[in-house]
């Protein structure tokens, strides 16, 4: 089940910057006044926000069911070693 997640997780995040590409591809195209180009520029943004809230509540809902799970990234001390404050 981690690789299906894994999967996912790299499908969102080339969706998101595929959408970050679009909407810079409109933002230099458009002139001054062009209404198309500031309204697909807006959509291309609220699509990448839109990716990247599915992509948060994804990592939430996988790490509360248990498919996935956080790691530390300082291994700890070894017993019998005094920790320092």
């Amino acid at each position: 089940m981690q690789e299906v997640i894994r999967i996912l997780v790299i499908v969102v995040l080339v969706a998101i910057v595929a959408s970050l590409g679009s909407a810079l591809f409109h933002l230099s195209r458009g002139g001054r006044g062009s209404e198309e180009e500031s309204r697909k520029l807006a959509k291309a943004l609220t699509v990448r926000i839109a990716l990247s809230l599915a992509l948060f509540l994804l990592l939430m809902l996988a790490w509360y069911l248990g498919y996935i799970n956080p790691h530390d990234a300082v291994a700890p001390a070894p017993a019998g070693t005094p920790s320092s404050p």
